[in-house]
């Protein structure tokens, strides 16, 4: 009965889309039910040569791996794409010419740019946070994934999403706000599956056979509730129509300022901070084999940070028509964010105690220790340049995406980097890694380009800054807007560069990956003990 409820269902999806789709009044919406149809139409044949077949058995008291492993896939393959784009849109700012007038504007800056951003921190973060999430959860808990294929639901899911977000920015299809965020019909989509996700991972903690529950699943969890929150409110939209992708905002003026920096700010706090320190938190004490720390120390780093984070969005609004007080609330929160902040730094680095060693020789802990080393840069210049003084200087210049990238890249990237290679030998259940010296390779071209890239922003956005503000004897602008564009230029060759030395590493971390799966044998079992004689 219930294999045809599904079919029905899907099949009602794809007619609606079908539907839909001709008659959408933009290209965009038209492309999305297109695809929304052929993905309802494949899973309805799917579903049909099902019909009939014994449902699958589960060992309840084995692990679901086999989402994870489709996760680790998904997030080196996304991570390659975002890295790609990235370096397009790096190469045009330096040379315009590369904007390509031919493509009809599908692939110049301002469309290319958000999907770079997305790409990066939803699609390669993003798969990166659920896969680690789902694999900690089960380990921390000793139990299977809750929800049956709900899991399977959530992985294909956010694919659909990531797909839909995309085809919409090279179609020119968004909400227009700051982050040129999806249009309402896949902000939706993603609503459903993230409540989904939400509900395997508090499902399988409350199913857990272990009465403790370890301090990275606190992080997830944090991660995944707050970022459910600023993504339904910073979202909230009204569409004009089921035929079109465009909508009405609620929000407007400086209400609607404030929100999309609260959204903003805790989108780096909760998905590119939260989500990641309990990455962090599991990942570095299983590669060093070393305890955390302190784990005192962690349980204050969760709260003071969790309480913190979400005052901080208003720093991002000096001078402007928000209320004086809320910029001051932003700022001083801002500021006191670098005690817990680097408290988790020091819990992390300090879990290597006793196990300095093993930085010379293996270059997955390395990875993670500079990762973390970003973590502690990155979360002192943030407040620093939260100070009214300091961000009257910064703001508008490329030195905020110096700050950007450099946390994106080098911590966010780097503790990536080091738990794919942690999980694909066992995942795929082989001895190791393929190579250890491409693991090198790796780790050096990511950290020169992330030390180009940022120290090249650093140099242009402080230039920048200072040009903007020289005046003459009489009170005047000395430097014209094409002045700074001009003196950037040689910052800009840099930066491309750096771009490229990062995309090659996660090239070669893709190929080593490959290797290790298609080429590595598979892990032995331990032998069985034998008596003494």
């Amino acid at each position: 009965m219930w294999d045809f409820v599904k079919l029905f269902v899907l099949a009602a999806i794809a007619i609606f889309a079908a539907y839909i789709a001709s008659y959408a009044r933009d290209p965009a919406h038209m492309v999305h039910m297109v695809i929304i149809m052929l993905v309802a139409g494949g899973l309805f044949i799917w579903q049909i040569r099902r019909v009939g077949e014994p449902a699958a058995a589960h060992d309840p008291t084995q692990y679901m791996d086999g989402v994870i492993r489709y996760g680790v896939i998904a997030t080196a393959f996304w991570g390659v794409v975002g890295f790609l784009v990235g370096v397009v849109i790096a190469l045009q700012l330096t040379w315009p010419e590369l904007n390509f007038t031919w493509a009809q504007g599908y692939l110049n800056f301002g469309r290319l740019r958000p999907l770079h951003t997305s790409a990066v921190i939803f699609a390669f973060g993003g798969n990166a946070l659920i896969a680690s999430a789902f694999y900690v959860v089960q380990r921390t808990s000793a139990a299977r994934l809750w929800g049956g294929n709900l899991a399977w639901f959530v992985f294909w899911g956010y694919q659909l999403f990531i797909v839909l977000a995309a085809t919409g920015y090279v179609l020119g299809s968004t909400q227009g706000q700051e982050y040129a965020e999806p249009e309402w019909l896949a902000n939706l989509w993603l609503t459903i599956v993230w409540v989904a996700f939400l509900g395997v991972f508090l499902g399988t903690l409350i199913n857990r056979r272990e009465p403790h529950i370890y301090v990275a699943n606190w992080f997830y969890l944090a991660f995944i509730v707050t970022v459910a929150m600023l993504h339904v409110v910073n979202n909230v939209q009204v569409p004009v129509s089921v035929y079109g992708s465009t909508s009405i905002p609620v929000w407007s003026g400086v209400q609607s300022a404030m929100i999309q920096w609260w959204y903003g700010h805790n989108a780096v706090g909760f998905f590119l901070t939260a989500g990641f320190l309990g990455m962090m938190y599991y990942f570095i004490p299983k590669q060093a084999e070393r305890p955390v720390y302190s784990y005192k120390l962690s349980i204050i780093h969760f709260w003071a940070l969790i309480f913190l984070y979400i005052w901080a969005g208003p720093h991002h609004l000096h001078y402007t028509a928000l209320p004086d007080w809320a910029q001051t609330l932003g700022m001083t929160f801002s500021i006191m964010l670098w005690m817990p902040s680097w408290g988790g730094m020091i819990n992390g680095l300090m879990t290597l105690s006793g196990a300095w060693d093993k930085l010379r020789t293996d270059p997955v802990i390395r990875m993670m220790v500079v990762a973390v080393g970003f973590y502690g840069m990155a979360t002192f210049e943030g407040p620093m340049m939260s100070i009214r003084a300091v961000n009257s200087l910064s703001h508008y210049t490329d030195w905020t995406i110096g700050h950007v990238h450099s946390g994106a890249l080098g911590w966010n990237g780097m503790i990536t980097f080091g738990m794919l290679y942690y999980l694909v030998p066992r995942l795929w259940k082989r001895d190791g890694l393929y190579s250890l010296s491409l693991v090198s390779w790796h780790f050096w071209l990511a950290t020169i380009g992330i030390v180009l890239y940022a120290a090249s922003m650093w140099v242009t956005g402080i230039m920048e800054g200072l040009m903007w503000r020289q005046v003459d004897a009489q009170g005047f602008l000395v430097n014209s807007f094409a002045d700074t564009v001009a003196a950037k230029f040689p910052m800009y060759v840099v930066r491309s560069l750096g771009g490229v030395l990062f995309l090659a590493g996660a090239i070669i971390m893709c190929y080593n990956l490959w290797k290790t799966v298609t080429s590595v044998g598979e892990k032995k079992p331990a032998a069985a003990a034998v008596p003494a004689e």
